[in-house]
Parts: structure tokens; sequence; C-alpha cells
């Protein structure tokens, strides 16, 4: 599982930077400030999250049988590609109804920091 988690996370990473360089390069001037922020927003959560699932990772390489380790590094992956790509695709598109899937990645984040917390308390 941290081996996924690892490489998923450097996914997310190369994905994060690569759209954060599109966004002040690219769509800087394509889009309407309120999209840009979205999107920028997006970018942000994404980076943060993915250096959270790097460090799950990291403590399932020492606690392999953590299941809260592992439901968090679900969880958050399930945030990221929820929370920033909804935002990534609600700007591109300027489809508003896309707002709706934006909490439920909220809410995976919220979870997988509540689990890490709780597995890490117990294992450490």
């Amino acid at each position: 599982m941290a081996k996924l988690l690892l490489l998923l996370a450097s996914l997310s990473g190369f994905t994060g930077v690569a759209l954060g360089a599109f966004a002040a390069h690219g769509l800087r001037s394509r889009l309407p400030d309120n999209l840009l922020a979205a999107f920028q927003t997006g970018v942000q959560y994404q980076l943060w999250h993915t250096a959270a699932l790097i460090g799950v990772a990291l403590l399932l390489l020492r606690f392999p049988d953590s299941g809260l380790f592992k439901v968090a590094g679900g969880l958050f992956v399930a945030g990221i590609v929820l929370f920033s790509g909804s935002l990534y695709v609600l700007a591109l598109s300027g489809l508003g109804k896309l707002g709706i899937i934006t909490p439920f990645g909220g809410v995976c984040f919220l979870l997988a920091w509540l689990l890490l917390g709780i597995g890490a308390w117990r294992a450490l």
C-alpha cells in the first residue's frame, strides 16, 4: 500500500506543479478572476494534500498493518480527485453545477486528517 500511495503522490505532485504552471502562464489571460482563483485553489489543495499523502505512505512503511493509515491515504487520494478535480473542471468549463462535487472532496480531506491523527495517536 505504501508503494502505491507513493506512486500516486508522485503523480499528484507532478500534475499539481504542471497545472499550477498552466494556470500561471496559460490561463491568467483566458479565465475570469473568480474561475482562475478556483483553479488555483484546486492546485494549492492538491499540492498540500500530496505532501500529506507522502507522509501517510512513509507511516505505512513503519506501520504496514495500520488500517487507519490505509484508509486515510485512500481518503486523501479521493479528496484530491474530488475537490481539486472538480475545481479544475468547473474553472475550465464554467459549469457551476459541478460545484456540488467539491464539498465531498473536502469531507474526504477532513476524514483523512482525522484518521491520520487517530492512527498516529494509537501507533506512536
